[in-house]
């Protein structure tokens, strides 16, 4: 069995505490420590202390010296869209002309275009596209990953992209968790020539969903809702058919406009409820009053030109635990660099670094509902570390758009190193 004892960083930051979502205040508490030694024993945390009283606990222990530079729990990129085939430039430049995200999609282009492509392809050729993305996903500092489908809309598609993650986790040594997004957007051939909407969303429930479970390709089922694509009534009757199938589930609620999906969430008691750039007073504190964790994605939100943002602090001061999460995907978030994120939740969503990387970590493991396992340097969790170039936790979200991941672990093995 590996032993490794990571010694003389500058910087531990643990979030040592309970394995779950942190809320409201305790999300200021990033567990720094200075003057800190890791042990690892296989492929767990083993100790957290002095370096010279755990070199006498572990005398076998490989030792990986830090340099003095700062060791943080390895990232949890709580939301991506990473199984698509071509990029969306040309989207950019309609928004830049005031043409927005809706009348895009009833263009023809948005989720839309995705599909046609996605369909055209292979699952090999998707592979091929999705594994380079996923290392440089993981390269800026990720060690568990969240990957949805969505750009598939039919049966075959859908289990086409999720057969492509499972290959990836076993291609890559990052975690990855698959989301089953099959309720993505209302797919062309149900929209013309006459609105057959209900019909989807049996197709969805009878035999897609089926599918999926039956084969065991996901760990959550995921809803847009929105309006224009899914209602809250089509949302709870996809997402309780879903629970009922063995998955756990999750929405984009309120990313446009506020529909009532974070009041949904906190109702079903999903596990996180994503995007929230027009969530309402009620939602805020629907969600506070919940075990549901607020995803933020405020790469969208600029890549869209959207003059606001999420209501971070609303929601951290009304006690709720908040996520931040990449939302890498061909349109609207074409980003890689999840530090940059943490970068707008310090000067856009105005969260302190503590937060921002308890967001990043423990509360991004809580979103995926792997907080008892993964997201704090603490005895008896996964060995999933990161060490940067930098001596002040502080400098990650500081050094805005610079890649200072200098490697990672996850369950103790090396994952990824510049």
């Amino acid at each position: 069995m590996t032993r490794l004892l990571f010694v003389n960083a500058a910087q531990v930051v643990t979030c040592a505490g309970p394995g779950r979502g942190r809320r409201g205040a305790e999300m200021a508490d990033a567990g720094l420590l200075t003057g800190a030694a890791v042990a690892v024993d296989g492929e767990s945390i083993a100790a957290v202390g002095n370096g010279d009283s755990l070199r006498r606990q572990f005398p076998d222990a490989a030792e990986i010296d830090c340099g003095g530079r700062l060791l943080t729990p390895g990232l949890v990129d709580s939301h991506t869209h990473a199984i698509f085939g071509r990029a969306r430039y040309e989207e950019q430049e309609m928004r830049a002309a005031g043409i927005g995200y809706m009348e895009i999609a009833r263009r023809g282009g948005g989720i839309h275009s995705s599909v046609a492509d996605l369909r055209s392809r292979s699952e090999d050729e998707l592979f091929d596209l999705a594994l380079p993305r996923v290392r440089k996903l993981a390269s800026y500092g990720s060690t568990t990953i969240e990957v949805k489908s969505g750009y598939g809309l039919s049966l075959e598609d859908e289990l086409k992209s999720l057969r492509v993650i499972a290959r990836l986790q076993k291609a890559l040594p990052v975690r990855l968790v698959p989301t089953w997004l099959g309720a993505h957007e209302i797919p062309l051939e149900y929209r013309e020539p006459t609105a057959r909407r209900r019909e989807y969303v049996r197709y969805l429930v009878d035999e897609m969903l089926p599918a999926v479970a039956n084969e065991k390709l996901a760990s959550f089922a995921d809803v847009f809702c929105e309006p224009g694509v899914f209602t809250t009534a089509e949302t709870r009757e996809i997402l309780d058919a879903s629970r009922g199938a063995g998955l756990a589930i999750k929405l984009h609620a309120d990313e446009l406009e506020p529909h009532g999906g974070a009041e949904l969430a906190a109702d079903l008691g999903a596990t996180s409820a994503d995007h929230l750039g027009a969530i309402s007073t009620r939602g805020i504190a629907a969600l506070a009053q919940s075990t549901t964790v607020a995803t933020l994605l405020p790469g969208t939100m600029l890549f869209l030109g959207r003059s606001s943002q999420a209501p971070a602090r609303a929601l951290i001061d009304a006690g709720a635990a908040v996520a931040l999460a990449t939302d890498f995907n061909p349109g609207t978030s074409p980003t890689f660099n999840f530090p940059l994120i943490l970068t707008l939740g310090v000067s856009q969503l105005r969260m302190s670094a503590a937060e921002a990387l308890v967001a990043a970590t423990v509360n991004g493991a809580a979103a995926l509902g792997v907080a008892k396992s993964t997201g704090q340097i603490a005895p008896g969790y996964s060995a999933d570390v990161a060490l940067w170039d930098a001596d002040d936790f502080r400098e990650i979200p500081y050094w805005y758009g610079d890649r200072r991941c200098m490697g990672t672990w996850r369950q103790g093995k090396p994952c990824h190193a510049l």
